[in-house]
């Protein structure tokens, strides 16, 4: 065992973690609606590894892009080509580069269909437009401008549509990219980040092929999450990827509505966690296998010395193959991991302000975030800029039940405990995301460096749709009295309904059912 001494208290760290760290009578298998993963009957292809998106010009202080939402179609299957969405892309997106220190001015374009969003999941900028959830919306041939400043470590975060109700849909037709914080101290670190050769996304999710090997959302809706049985990585089904250097850094991203993934790999070969959402660990965990839920993200090394060429070491998900690494011949690494990678910030409480507790309830249709389902328009907490207070994330689910995720818009927070012990080893840097198993209270330690309205939400993307989602006011004690303009849920359904040329009636978002079943209206 390994003693390191985090925010004052002692964490033991095992040499080697051999297990999950959840709850398996939560795990997603044991839902009605579970849909199991199956072997893709098609060829290996190579593992897709997006692009990096070049910017349209970058200066000393600032970058400027251009993102554009679009249609698209992709050789996924034999036969036919399957229509799809990306940014950029016609799936999913071309990886973005931000770097800390830099103004990052975007100019959105929507070549879609239907009324999208433009969420930068893990940015800690300003809400609700820059954030880019339910209440910036981009019409179709609409173009707008961002700007932002980044302020946060290095992290890999990630790009999604938020359109209130239909987040999940929208996602699930392909609006998903990853993108990358670069800052000073983590290019010092002895770590891999040759992009492409040994430092990979690995955007993890998965799809039901319809007739003609088409996407249907509808068809496959639960309100608990939709699956699909076919895993599909970073665009590419049944992949692999070439091994030319002998350790890899893969940046593991959970896009999937619903699934979680208990990764390992064959020969049970150890890897090295050394991010999380956010940031860097403090310390390196060493581990056989590694469960993310939806929307998590965390970091790994590989080292795959031990290998010859031909060889082949499959990553899993629990029987699952995910991706399949060949070896090849590569030169010895012998670059260690620093045994210290980053000192988490960890702010002074304010001794003013009470814990604030946030519950997750229910499944299905009722699913509610303190007992309401959410509403555009209403605010369910404020706090002022620099203020810092636990906030108590309980899951109300009776065991067994499911595990939510718990997201937070525009900020980073520390998780503090877990049912009165300490985190997990690998959650001691900063996140957006957490699990939270079933009666278990997370305690988080929460701070908002930047202004705006913002939303906190499951992040099962059916039950954020279906109203297990509420939103805090960040005031700026400057301007205290400063007003954001809301969308509503109405406004935004109408503008669905026209663009499928279909009524208020016949309108049909998964979202919707939730609050219909429920007898509420959005």
């Amino acid at each position: 065992m390994k003693t390191y001494q985090i925010n004052g208290g002692l964490i033991m760290v095992e040499k080697l973690i051999d297990h999950y760290f959840y709850d398996e009578a939560a795990y997603d298998y044991h839902d009605g609606g579970y849909v199991p993963l199956e072997i893709p009957d098609v060829p290996q292809q190579k593992l897709n590894v997006p692009s990096l998106l070049k910017p349209d010009k970058e200066t000393d202080t600032d970058m400027y892009y251009t993102i554009t939402a679009q249609t698209g179609e992709v050789q996924l299957m034999p036969g036919e080509k399957t229509k799809t969405w990306g940014y950029n892309a016609p799936l999913l997106g071309q990886t973005v580069v931000f770097k800390k220190g830099k103004t990052i001015h975007v100019h959105l374009v929507n070549h879609l269909p239907e009324v999208t969003t433009f969420h930068w999941h893990g940015l800690v900028i300003p809400g609700p437009i820059e954030d880019g959830g339910c209440h910036a919306p981009v019409y179709p041939g609409e173009e707008k401008d961002i700007s932002f400043k980044i302020n946060q470590p290095a992290a890999f975060v990630w790009l999604h549509a938020h359109p209130c109700p239909s987040t999940a849909e929208q996602v699930w037709h392909g609006l998903a990219c990853g993108a990358i914080i670069q800052d000073e101290h983590e290019a010092q670190m002895p770590l891999p980040r040759n992009y492409g050769v040994d430092d990979i996304p690995i955007i993890l999710q998965d799809r039901r092929f319809h007739e003609h090997n088409q996407w249907d959302y509808r068809a496959d809706y639960d309100p608990d999450g939709v699956m699909g049985p076919t895993p599909m990585i970073n665009g590419t089904i049944n992949p692999y990827f070439d091994v030319t250097t002998q350790k890899v850094r893969l940046r593991f991203l959970d896009g999937a509505n619903r699934r979680e993934w208990r990764l390992h790999f064959s020969d049970d070969l150890p890897f090295t966690q050394i991010a999380g959402d956010l940031s860097l660990l403090p310390h390196p965990v060493k581990m056989t296998k590694l469960m993310i839920t939806c929307a998590e993200r965390q970091e790994i090394v590989v080292d795959f010395g031990q290998y010859k060429p031909g060889d082949v070491v499959t990553l899993y998900s629990d029987d699952t193959p995910l991706v399949h690494f060949r070896i090849h011949e590569f030169a010895p690494d012998h670059t260690t991991i620093p045994t210290t990678l980053y000192n988490t910030p960890d702010p002074k409480v304010d001794a003013d302000l009470p814990v604030h507790h946030v519950t997750l309830d229910g499944m299905d249709e009722s699913v509610a975030m303190n007992g309401k389902k959410f509403q555009m328009q209403r605010i369910d907490y404020q706090m002022e800029i620099g203020q810092v207070q636990l906030w108590d994330i309980l899951n109300t689910n009776d065991k067994p039940g499911m595990i939510h995720p718990y997201h937070m818009h525009g900020c980073h927070f520390t998780v503090v405990s877990r049912n009165g012990h300490q985190p997990n080893p690998n959650e001691l840097g900063l996140k957006d995301t957490i699990v939270v198993n079933p009666q278990e209270h997370v305690v988080i330690k929460v701070w908002f460096p930047v202004p705006g309205v913002f939303m906190y939400h499951c992040h099962i993307i059916e039950h954020e749709d279906g109203g297990m989602m509420a939103q805090i006011k960040v005031v700026d004690p400057s301007d205290p009295n400063k007003q954001y303009k809301l969308m509503d849920h109405h406004t935004l359904m109408k503008a669905f309904a026209e663009e499928r040329g279909v009524s208020m009636d016949d309108l049909w978002l998964g979202g919707m059912d939730s609050y219909k079943k429920m007898g509420m209206e959005m």
